[in-house]
C-alpha cells in the first residue's frame, strides 16, 4: 500500500474523514494498540461493480434458506467490536480506539452504517462503511458463524443497488471479495469514478421502502 504519513500532529475529526474519503485515501492503524493512524491510497483501488455483482450458487441457496436476521444501524458498537476483535476470520486488526471514536461519531451523524446478521438475540456477522454521495467505502466485515460476512456483503450490494449507488470502494481486493465480482482497478481510474459519485446523491434505506 502506498502511505501518506501525516507530518503535523493535529486532531483527527469527522470532518477532515469525510474530506479524505473524498478525496480518494482512508485513515488505518498499524495495529490495534497503536495510538496513531496514516492515510492509504493504494496504487490500485478495489471495488466491487454494483451493476454487475456476482452472488455464486451456494450464496444464492444460503440466501434462501437462512433463518437469521438482516439489520441496519441497530447496533454500530456492536459491529465495530466484532471487526476489531481477533478470532476465526482474523488473526489481527487495525481498528484501535481512535478509528472506533472518529467512525462512531460518523455513525452518529448518519455517515456510518452498518449491516448486521443476527441469530436470536446473537450478533453473528456485519459489516461497516460510509456512505458519502452515491459512494460507499466497505471498511471491515467479520462473522462468527459460517457464511454470515457473506450474508452481510450481498445485502450491501442489493441495497446500493436499490438505493440508486454508483461506488462501492473496498480499498482492496481479498479472495473473499472476488467471489461477489470484487476487481482492482487504478488509482487515476478510481479518482474519476469516485469524483463522480460523490456528485451524486443516493438512499441508503430505498430498499427498506420498497419492501414494504
Amino acid at each position: 500500500m502506498s502511505r501518506k504519513p501525516d507530518p503535523f500532529a493535529i486532531d483527527l475529526t469527522p470532518e477532515l474523514i469525510i474530506r479524505a474519503y473524498q478525496a480518494g485515501i482512508f485513515p488505518m492503524a498499524e495495529d490495534a494498540s497503536s495510538r496513531d493512524l496514516f492515510w492509504v491510497s493504494p496504487q490500485q483501488r478495489g471495488i466491487i461493480p454494483i451493476d454487475d455483482f456476482h452472488i455464486s450458487r451456494s450464496l444464492g441457496r444460503t440466501l434462501r434458506k437462512h433463518s437469521y436476521a438482516v439489520r441496519v444501524d441497530t447496533d454500530f458498537a456492536g459491529v465495530i467490536e466484532g471487526c476489531a476483535t481477533s478470532g476465526v476470520d482474523r488473526e489481527s486488526t487495525w481498528i484501535n480506539a481512535e478509528i472506533r471514536r472518529l467512525y462512531g461519531a460518523l455513525f452518529e451523524r448518519g455517515i456510518a452504517h452498518t449491516v448486521e446478521v443476527w441469530d436470536g438475540t446473537d450478533l453473528v456477522g456485519g459489516l461497516y462503511g460510509l456512505s458519502l454521495g452515491a459512494a460507499f467505502f466497505g471498511e471491515s466485515m467479520f462473522h462468527r458463524k459460517t457464511d454470515c460476512s457473506k450474508i452481510a456483503m450481498a445485502h450491501l450490494l442489493f441495497r446500493l443497488r436499490a438505493g440508486g449507488y454508483r461506488l462501492l470502494d473496498t480499498q482492496f481486493v481479498t479472495d473473499h471479495l472476488k467471489t461477489f465480482g470484487g476487481i482492482e482497478i487504478p488509482r487515476e481510474d478510481y479518482e474519476v469514478r469516485l469524483a463522480e459519485a460523490v456528485r451524486h446523491s443516493a438512499d441508503f434505506r430505498a430498499i427498506d421502502r420498497q419492501s414494504t
